[in-house]
This record gives C-alpha cells, structure tokens and sequence, in this order.
C-alpha cells in the first residue's frame, strides 16, 4: 500500500538527504517512522528553493519520496488571501498525488492538509486524519471546521485521531475518534540519554533548561524571573532553547534583572542537540499558558532523565503525575522558584522523579507511536505491507 501525506510543513533540498530534501522540528522522525508501515510513502510538501542548514534533519525513510509544491507566500490573513492563486498552480500536482494514493494521510491544523484531506474524500481513499492542534479548543472558523469533519466522518475507514490525551474519549458524538500521544524519541535514544547523564553535584552547580517555542504564552519570562529569587544558590544557572518573537523581549529582562551571567541563549538547536544539552541538564522548567496538544519537548526532557516542572495545561498532568516532576499552581515565579528549591534540596524525591521520568518517557517512544497508528490503520485498512 501506498500513502500519500499532505502537509504544510516547510522543507528544502538537501545534498546529504537521500530523498534530496530535509526539514526541522519533530516531522522528519514522525514521516520516517509512518514509512515504515507502508509499502512506499509520498510526502507532498512545500519547499524552498535553497537549503536552510541550522537545526535540519534529513527527509528518509522506507521508499519514502518527497514530492515539492511551490511556497505559499504571506502569512495569516495574506497567506490565506493568497491560497487560491498558490492552488491553481500546484492544483494538478496535488490532484495527481491523490489520485494515484491507495490512502491519504493529512496532519491538521494545514491548509495544504486539509485541501488533501478533502480531496481524498471527493475521491473516495482512504482517510488518516492525525489533529496536531488542541483538540478541545476550536477558537477559529477552521479549527471548528476540523472538528466537525472528524466528528462527521470517522468511521471504519477513515481514521481520526487527536493529538492530546484523557480519560474520557475525544468525542461524545464519535467514538471512532480516538486519542494519539506525539513523540520524536526513539527507544535507542532513551537508553543512551539516560544511561550517559552525569551525576548532580552542587561543586557543577544546577542546570535549569528551556526548550520550546519562544512566545510569551510559553512562560520563559517567569522561568527568568524565578531564577532572580534563586540567586542565593551557587551557579545556578539558565540554558533558553528556541528561536521565537519574545527573545529580545527575553533578553532585555535577562538584563534588566542582572542575570546576563546566569541565562545562556542558545537558538535554534537540531534534535541531536537538543538531546545533549538536557543530559546535562538538571531541571525542565516549562510554565506554559499557551494552548498545548501534546509538547514533544517534555518527553524528550524526560527521555534524559530530567524532572519536569510546568502547568496543568492539556496532557502534561497525565504525564507529570506519574511521578516524574512537579505540577504548579499557577504559573508564578515564585511558586515556580520555590518548586526549584524543592528538587534541587530533596536529593531522594529528585531521584525519584529522574527514575520514573525515564519510565514514563518509554511508554510514549516513536516506536510506540508507530506500532499504535499502525494498529489503528490495519485494523481499518487490512494488510498495510506485504510482508506482514
């Protein structure tokens, strides 16, 4: 079988990809790991015309090809006012790829996804809907749209699944909704990053960390400030990962505060990267207000071995309160300075919480992730390889 994957995740050519093409963030791992249940996969994309370096991962996977659409220009409201020229010119491609597809899978929110995902309805494949957003927040015209969609059609044969996680199924209305956790990490990465932390020692002083997004919303500046109530401990200090709009905003408290030698800004980190520097990392700190389906960055900090302090926002009380990190509040510096203070002093709770942190990462590895779609998907469409 065939799947044909529609998404707008930005990608560009690349001399060291043996599908030609690479990217960022957690998509590559995800379509290497979907790959592997097919026969052949296609992702169709939009690309860039030159390669973009800094923090890529390669494009690869089980006879996976990468299939390039022209970039949407402008963004928000321009991009969408836009979308219909960008379509007529990437039209036929796009058609042809869904028709040729034995089944279609479209991660939302997209506007290249969802123009996929209906043209696979209008043609009548087989349909893998995966919600990447909050599930139980529909603020917009299309995030309620996706919705609908997923309430009305899941069924037998199109599969739906949302992003996030509870005890109660996503939908009342369709029981064919089903939860589905996101991971980047693979169980091979779970052993070394856990098995090769050093050991905490007050003489190296404590690393706090932060990886995410750099928005407001994401709570770094209450990570900054709660560190300007902890500098009565010795070399404390701030690791801040990720590009974003609030960095000179970030930099400026970190100025203003007198902590310049304290908070280290990193950038955009590759996930290699991102791994090395949470082994040497003491405490994810992660106070987050932002509408949150299911953060991979949290795994992958647990994966390492490093207990977690952030909010009661979406999924992250489910994971949290398996015991490996701390559940704040509110998201205030000072509750969050004084939950610092309690892991760094309590040594026996702290490695308590780093032990079960490597636990409850294993349970949601990428092996995991892809056994469980893969289930789902044969369950609905039969024999996906020809050698299963």
């Amino acid at each position: 079988m065939n799947l044909t994957i529609f998404s707008h995740k930005l990608c560009w050519p690349s001399n060291n990809s043996s599908s030609g093409y690479a990217t960022d963030g957690g998509f590559p791992f995800q379509m290497q790991a979907l790959s592997e249940l097919f026969e052949s996969t296609t992702v169709v994309v939009p690309c860039l015309k030159y390669g973009q370096v800094t923090g890529e991962t390669q494009l690869v996977g089980n006879n996976l090809t990468i299939v390039p659409l022209s970039q949407p220009l402008g963004k928000d409201l321009l991009r969408k006012l836009l979308l219909p020229t960008w379509l007529l010119q990437n039209f036929p491609k796009i058609l042809h790829e869904v028709w040729r597809a034995d089944a279609v899978h479209t991660p939302i929110p997209s506007d290249i996804g969802t123009i996929g995902m209906l043209l696979a309805f209008v043609l009548r494949k087989p349909l893998f809907v995966r919600h990447c957003g909050t599930w139980k927040i529909q603020r917009t015209v299309a995030e309620r749209f996706w919705h609908w969609y997923m309430e009305q059609f899941a069924s037998s044969k199109h599969v739906m699944l949302a992003t996030g996680g509870d005890v109660s199924p996503p939908s009342p209305k369709n029981p064919n909704i089903k939860w589905i956790f996101a991971s980047s990490v693979t169980m091979e990465e779970i052993t070394a990053c856990s098995t090769g932390r050093s050991p905490r020692s007050e003489d190296a002083g404590y690393r706090l960390i932060t990886v995410c997004r750099q928005e407001i919303e994401k709570g770094t500046d209450i990570v900054i400030r709660s560190l300007s109530l902890l500098v009565d401990i010795p070399y404390i200090t701030l690791d801040i990962v990720g590009t974003g709009g609030a960095i000179p905003t970030l930099k400026l408290l970190v100025e203003s505060l007198q902590l310049v030698d304290r908070v280290r800004f990193h950038g955009k980190l590759d996930h290699n990267q991102v791994l090395q520097i949470l082994k040497q990392s003491d405490l994810f700190c992660y106070p987050t207000q932002a509408f949150e389906g299911f953060p991979k960055v949290v795994l992958e900090a647990l994966a390492c071995g490093v207990p977690v302090i952030t909010t009661r926002i979406s999924v992250l009380p489910l994971l949290i309160e398996q015991g490996c990190g701390i559940l704040l509040s509110e998201p205030a510096p000072t509750d969050l300075a004084q939950s610092i203070r309690k892991c760094i002093f309590d040594e026996k709770m702290y490695q308590s919480m780093s032990e079960q942190a490597i636990m409850v990462a294993k349970q949601y590895s990428l092996e995991h992730w892809r056994d469980e779609i893969g289930a789902q998907l044969q369950s609905a469409w039969g024999v996906l390889r020809s050698n299963d």
